[in-house]
């Protein structure tokens, strides 16, 4: 038995040696440039798989070997329609999608945000809110324990709200606020008392030059 396996082991690598640049060149002309050398190398593990059935004589087993070769091609050209086929079903999914013609920049406040949390507790919420997943199920993905998760998923809801009210925009300035205005009292020119007059104010008031506002001391009081 020993010297059996001796000698299939003997042939196998005999037959390897000789006919690998024929090999190497049979698979260039038949998968892409880039994977004929994982095409030999699929080859070589199938064929050491099967090293007891390596078949006596020189020409008998580069005829095997080349047997080999054709199913890998095979299995290589399957593998791609069924990648094809992968591909096009995501290609009518996306197609049909709901989302889509959403503006680009939706929700980008929100991703913005996500983006500037630490990393681990960015991929918790995206694993949560994006993915679907519990945080139990999220705590499993990341390898940490469900209350670290949940105390990171706390802080991260903190620190979203927080960033997110950063980013709001300043409420518009309006109603009616108490503006001082100094006007002489009747009888005496040298004194003055501050009364108090009330006004819309809006930011257009706020933004024009002191000699296009309107001079609000021709109101009455």
């Amino acid at each position: 038995m020993r010297a059996r396996n001796r000698n299939s082991t003997e042939r196998l690598t005999e037959a390897l040696t000789a006919a690998s640049p024929d090999l190497l060149r049979y698979f260039q002309r038949r998968l892409p440039i880039d994977d004929a050398a994982d095409g030999l190398a699929e080859l070589m593990l199938a064929a050491w798989r099967r090293v007891d059935s390596t078949p006596p004589g020189a020409e008998q087993s580069r005829m095997w070997l080349f047997g080999i070769a054709r199913h890998v091609v095979t299995n290589a050209a399957r593998s791609e329609h069924r990648r094809w086929n992968l591909t096009e079903r995501f290609r009518q999914v996306l197609r049909t999608s709901p989302t889509e013609g959403r503006p680009a920049d939706d929700g980008a406040d929100v991703r913005d945000a996500i983006g500037r949390l630490s990393p681990a507790q960015a991929e918790l919420v995206r694993l949560i809110h994006w993915d679907g997943f519990a945080i139990t199920e999220a705590a499993q993905i990341l390898n940490i324990s469900p209350s670290t998760a949940r105390t990171r998923y706390q802080r991260a809801r903190t620190d979203l709200k927080t960033a997110l009210s950063e980013q709001a925009p300043a409420p518009e300035v309006t109603g009616h606020l108490p503006i001082p205005v100094a006007r002489p009292l009747a009888g005496d020119l040298s004194a003055t008392a501050a009364t108090t007059s009330h006004r819309t104010i809006r930011p257009v008031d706020t933004i024009l030059p002191s000699s296009q506002r309107i001079d609000i001391s021709a109101y009455p009081v």
